[in-house]
């Protein structure tokens, strides 16, 4: 196969750990015999700096006709004003819309050999391995009136607009019902909602009933918002794949990172209508943990949410199932030889390239 990846490094620690991913596709290439080019492209702050926009129009121009999007991270202090007419993150909501992105796809597994860099104990986290299935383009972030009114005795009034139309509902829930169907699942969709209050929620639960009847392998559960974020840390090894509304799924994605112990293991895929050449996905692939300004070119930074961003990449917007996998099993095995970056070990860390290298040994 041949496939286009448009590289967008942005800031922080951004280019380190994207750098590292296009190796481990580069090796992918030679030893599946794929040809695989990349572009580079700017986003976030640097592309403010360089242009004055967070995103380009250079940058979405060259997304549009990508077969894929590795993305390393966005934001950093130098422009963090509240004040600023553009911000870093502002690219990030951009893209997403000029791609037409509206699911978000976390998985979190934990490792055995890294239960101990979890605040759970190990016995809570034996067997945790599920995804997390994010609507991206609807609910209280985009819903409309968002605004403030002043009232009449001089006071004023915030107001925000949760709203989902049945066509948002029914996509995200199709998808993870497919996702759940899939050979690499266990067949249970927890399906999460507030419908006892919320009449979105009850349209988001008529819609994933009825939907249930199409997929007979696969189990539904319907499970409240409270529920799922206490069964997150009491039980998480019960979910497969979760899926919820977009508010929900922010909040509730940043406790799963929790459990694997660092931020800097776990990766994340946003795909959408768009299709790439192959006539599958055209996706955003991308580690969860940000630009980590902190540590930004000490070369520390772990690169693995990064590098399984681009197993999610060749599986999602290229098909490529075996070596999608040949990329986890190298992680998987890496880690369990004791391949540490400094996140997870204060002993003898590993450098960003030396954590690749390990990585790379075993693909």
């Amino acid at each position: 196969m041949t496939a286009h990846i448009i590289v967008l490094a942005g800031d922080g620690v951004g280019p380190e750990v994207s750098r590292e991913a296009v190796r481990v596709l580069q090796a992918v290439g030679t030893k599946f015999h794929h040809t695989f080019t990349f572009e580079d492209h700017l986003i976030g702050g640097c592309a403010i700096d360089a242009t004055g926009s967070a995103l380009p129009e250079a940058t979405v121009e060259a997304a549009g006709k990508a077969d894929a999007v590795l993305l390393g991270a966005v934001g950093g202090p130098k422009w963090d004003d509240p004040k600023a007419k553009v911000r870093p993150e502002d690219g990030l909501l951009a893209i997403r819309k000029a791609l037409k992105l509206y699911a978000n796809l976390r998985p979190v597994k934990v490792y055995p050999e890294l239960a101990y860099a979890s605040p759970l104990k190990p016995e809570i986290l034996a067997g945790t391995d599920f995804i997390v299935v994010r609507e991206l383009t609807g609910g209280l972030y985009f819903g409309q009136p968002k605004e403030r009114r002043k009232r009449t005795d001089g006071g004023i009034t915030a107001v925000d607009t949760l709203e989902y139309h049945d066509y948002e509902v029914e996509r995200i829930l199709k998808l993870a019902f497919e996702l759940a169907g899939g050979k690499a699942r266990r067949g249970v969709v927890a399906s999460v909602d507030k419908a006892n209050v919320l009449e979105t929620s009850r349209l988001w639960r008529e819609h994933a009933t009825a939907m249930a009847k199409d997929y007979p392998a696969v189990t539904l559960q319907h499970v409240l918002v409270d529920t799922a974020a206490m069964r997150l840390v009491m039980s998480p090894s019960q979910f497969d794949v979760l899926v919820t509304e977009n508010t929900f799924g922010d909040i509730l994605t940043d406790e799963a990172a929790v459990l694997a112990g660092s931020m800097g293991l776990l990766p994340s895929a946003s795909i959408g209508e768009v299709k790439n050449s192959k006539g599958f996905a055209l996706g955003l692939y991308e580690p969860i943990h940000g630009s980590a300004p902190d540590i930004a070119g000490k070369g520390i930074a772990n690169p693995v949410g990064t590098i399984l961003s681009a197993a999610m990449l060749l599986r999602h917007s290229l098909r490529l199932e075996q070596e999608a996998q040949a990329v986890e099993k190298a992680v998987e095995t890496a880690l369990q030889q004791g391949a540490r970056t400094g996140d997870l070990t204060k002993t003898n860390p590993l450098s960003t390239v030396q954590m690749t290298d390990k990585v790379m040994a075993h693909l």
